[in-house]
């Protein structure tokens, strides 16, 4: 009996929110602090496929459930290689990335999951799977947990390096010209990114104009937030931050809690904060002076966050 264990980090949008659905540019960056890790071991003949996630207590049959989610991860994957029956595996995977929080945990969990089998029958623990393939995988499962992904969740996370994105053009890794430090407070509130983004696709459709010149906005400030980032001045973010946030009020995407832990955040000493992801729930991201993390990060708690993170933005080999 082989094993095989895969991994896959969470991740977070800087910028372009919302907007990247609508063709505007977006900035994400792999947040290796929390993980998805996906295990597969060979199991008795005649036994089947099964998913265990026990961190939502679910147990699948490939074969039965061909289309929840993480069935799909794995049966898209197992036709990516020349496996033509059902195989005999016993798959289990957990994550330490919240759940509805913007940080990717379902994308995380899809490229674990598809990387595991992919790896495994290669035979080679040390090999990697095709990206692109992986991508297109965990693609195919972001449409299920998201009805209209824009694609940049599953790009960070399988590609796990920062990315400015477009939707459909070739992901770009760009150079991080001063690492930095971002901090990333959960809010305690899932974040129902399927019916924000449906929201915001409705209201889009019923005041297209005024909708298009904010996501033009928030393109515009992703673009300065890239010179920015390339260009090694962290201290320009915070503004950025602050602007991208109040074109997201624009488009109903806050919420009292977000906008509370934000305030929380600017005064303890960051530079700017804003809501990362779909919003309505989920996380708060801020920046700050190396000398002003910890105390930010201890404001964020003392208010009443779930969790905060402390991760370093960097380019990844």
């Amino acid at each position: 009996m082989r094993t095989t264990t895969a991994t896959a980090p969470g991740k977070v949008i800087l910028f372009g929110e919302h907007a990247v659905v609508y063709g505007r540019p977006a900035i994400a960056v792999p947040v290796t602090n929390v993980q998805a890790i996906a295990t597969l071991t060979d199991g008795p003949a005649g036994a089947g496929c099964s998913i265990a996630a026990p961190d939502i207590n679910a147990h699948v049959r490939l074969a039965a459930n061909p289309s929840d989610p993480l069935a799909l991860a794995v049966g898209l994957a197992i036709q990516e290689t020349e496996i033509s029956s059902e195989p005999d595996w016993q798959l289990s995977v957990t994550s330490d990335i919240p759940i509805a929080g913007g940080l990717g945990s379902g994308a995380a969990v899809s490229t674990a999951l598809a990387k595991a089998v992919l790896v495994h029958v290669a035979h080679c623990r040390s090999c990697q799977p095709d990206l692109e393939t992986v991508n297109r995988i965990v693609f195919a499962v972001e449409k299920l947990h998201h009805a209209n992904p824009s694609g940049i969740d599953n790009t960070v996370v399988v590609y796990q390096q920062p990315v400015w994105y477009l939707r459909g053009q070739t992901p770009q890794q760009f150079k991080i010209g001063q690492p930095f430090q971002l901090i990333i407070a959960d809010s305690g509130v899932a974040s129902p990114t399927a019916a924000v983004v449906s929201d915001v696709r409705r209201a889009w459709q019923s005041d297209s104009s005024r909708y298009d010149e904010i996501f033009d906005g928030i393109g515009s400030i992703a673009e300065e937030a890239r010179q920015a980032i390339s260009a090694g001045r962290v201290d320009s973010l915070g503004e950025l931050m602050q602007e991208n946030q109040r074109l997201l009020r624009l488009l109903d995407v806050s919420s009292a809690e977000l906008e509370r832990l934000i305030a929380v955040a600017e005064e303890s000493g960051a530079l700017g904060a804003k809501l990362s992801g779909a919003g309505r729930g989920g996380n708060v991201i801020a920046v700050a002076a190396s000398e002003n993390v910890v105390e930010v990060r201890e404001a964020l708690l003392d208010a009443g966050a779930a969790g905060v993170l402390v991760a370093q933005v960097d380019s990844y080999s």
